[in-house]
């Protein structure tokens, strides 16, 4: 029963609850908490899933005459029966699959991304502007990690990393005040600060790992507009929530290219509506409630398990 309890709550937390909770309006008054309880979601999904085969091996596994684990095959079919021991390690099997597939995604994102944010840095710092003449101190484009690109288009984004990199076009430039230039790039910085690459990343292995037919496909786009709704926070602080309504709508075209994070997009509209509301310390609250949760309930039902059958061990 433990086994089949973790199964249903993975079922449901990679699937139902992310397509439930992309569809609420709420997160948007809240997204730092919400971002926390994305996240809550899905590691809560991961400890579901490896609890859920412990749970079959510990089934599999029972502790022989002397107390330590046992397993025999003949004993262990003609004690659950043939349908329950083919069900159990089936089971188990795609439990470990979904931990390779995790490990491996994890992998495979990380590095391709990586390779493409580092081809378009050095694509990015061969075509900046060398002959843009100086700015003075205190002026928002004096700093080493901004590039001007002679680009028409008004564009900015951000390319995270080690050697990370703020890109401006003279587009941009020209069509920005100075006050809306530092809210654009306040915006940026916050990506940067925050790593909000990391967690995108994270949330992308998540959705390779699992099948197609049980994740949900909206959690990637849900989390990647909390991260810009909290970038957004951080520009407001440095201007005002009318300049950087302002500026969004300059840049609302902006695309950012593979591995980049751009102030602008398709949810343009959305982030500036957001900004005439205040964010809702209540709702935090319940989101943060809710983060924890999901965390301490799966840990505790597998942890408290184990510890007992531990100390029992360790009496003998």
């Amino acid at each position: 029963m433990t086994a089949v309890a973790f199964g249903l709550l993975c079922l449901l937390l990679v699937g139902p609850v992310p397509e439930r909770l992309s569809r609420a309006q709420w997160p948007m008054r809240a997204p730092r908490a919400a971002m926390t309880l994305w996240q809550a979601v899905a590691l809560a999904a991961i400890l579901s899933a490896f609890s859920a085969g412990i749970a079959i091996a510990a089934n599999l596994v029972r502790p022989g005459a002397d107390g330590a684990p046992t397993a025999s095959l003949p004993t262990d079919i003609s004690r659950l029966g043939w349908p329950a021991w083919l069900m159990s390690v089936g089971a188990l099997a795609a439990t470990a699959v979904i931990a390779a597939r995790l490990a491996i995604t994890t992998i495979r994102v990380g590095v391709r991304t990586r390779a493409r944010r580092a081809a378009h840095r050095q694509l990015v710092d061969l075509l900046a502007s060398a002959d843009e003449p100086p700015v003075g101190d205190g002026h928002p484009l004096r700093d080493r990690h901004i590039r001007r690109l002679a680009v028409e288009q008004p564009l900015a984004y951000c390319l995270p990393g080690r050697h990370r990199r703020v890109v401006v076009t003279s587009g941009a430039l020209a069509r920005l005040s100075d006050d809306e230039l530092r809210a654009v790039l306040a915006h940026e910085h916050a990506h940067l600060r925050a790593r909000h690459d990391l967690v995108l990343e994270a949330f992308l292995a998540l959705q390779a790992a699992f099948p197609r037919f049980v994740r949900s496909k909206s959690a990637l786009g849900s989390v990647q507009l909390l991260a810009e709704a909290l970038a957004d926070d951080q520009a407001v602080r440095t201007t005002s929530p009318t300049t950087l309504a302002r500026a969004l709508v300059t840049v609302s075209d902006s695309t950012a290219p593979a591995g980049a994070l751009a102030v602008g997009g398709s949810t343009t509209l959305t982030r500036i509506t957001r900004l005439a509301a205040p964010n809702s310390t209540r709702v935090a609250l319940v989101a943060y409630g809710a983060a924890a949760a999901l965390i301490i309930v799966p840990t505790l039902a597998v942890a408290i398990p184990w510890l007992g059958e531990l100390s029992r061990l360790l009496d003998r």
